[in-house]
């Protein structure tokens, strides 16, 4: 999950219109963290909505599992639960959870556009807090307050032909999270460019806009496109 505490297009207004004062300064911030608790709380009560719906036999797919609350929910539904996590300090903590529970597959790398080797880059207090900082780690240059000296070399995977694969193999993925830290853009615009969103039942991710000013524009663009195709319904774009 990033540090964003509004939805882009709400960001943006307000940056364009700063309050000028202290207490104005002090109220936008209380009035984003009342959006965001808002945004969680929605997030947390459609995460129930789709566990209800899984069953064993169904595919979830959770990308940038972390340290695995979503893959524990997920698990819990019998549904087979597949966990990327490109960090070893966050998979370390999902190896441990998840070592006794038989639906769970945990892969220890990134998922992109490409397979390859990539640099995955941490927060600058990594060293400081790295149970707070793992949910910050990406593989994009250029993200706010990231250290792009800390980072370590892990393999990362396509996750478009994860997809082909999955639901050719097994029809339409039921579902996929993905909190990539940048990474899921990229993805995403092959997905709504073409035919592989028909892969995937329900697909949640966060966008990160905010952590990434130079990609704005196409984050834009992607939401626009989403927001406007009634085919993409089953997208939705404003996780946590």
């Amino acid at each position: 999950m990033t540090d964003a505490t509004e939805t882009p297009a709400t960001g943006e207004a307000e940056a364009a219109d700063a309050p000028a004062s202290k207490a104005e300064r002090q109220a936008q911030k209380l009035i984003r963290r009342q959006k965001r608790n808002l945004r969680k709380a929605g997030a947390e009560g459609f995460l129930r909505g789709v566990c209800a719906m899984l069953k064993p036999g169904d595919l979830a797919l959770d990308c940038g599992a972390n340290m695995g609350v979503v893959t524990a929910q997920l698990a819990a539904t019998g549904a087979d639960v597949v966990a990327y996590e490109p960090d070893p300090f966050a998979f370390a903590r999902l190896a441990e959870r998840f070592a006794d529970t038989p639906n769970v597959t945990l892969v220890n790398a990134a998922v992109a556009a490409r397979a390859g080797t990539v640099t995955l880059m941490r927060a600058e207090n990594f060293d400081a807090n790295p149970e707070g900082a793992s949910v910050k780690s990406t593989i994009l240059d250029g993200g706010r307050a990231i250290d792009a000296r800390n980072g370590i070399e892990v393999p990362c995977l396509d996750f478009l032909e994860i997809l082909r694969r999955e639901s050719a193999a097994r029809g339409p993925v039921a579902f996929v999270k993905m909190d990539i830290e940048g990474a899921e853009l990229e993805i995403l615009e092959a997905m709504v460019g073409g035919d592989l969103s028909a892969g995937v039942r329900c697909l949640v991710a966060e966008t990160h806009e905010r952590k990434f000013r130079d990609l704005r524009d196409r984050f834009r663009a992607l939401r626009k496109t989403v927001s406007e195709d009634p085919r993409l319904g089953h997208i939705n774009l404003d996780w946590i």
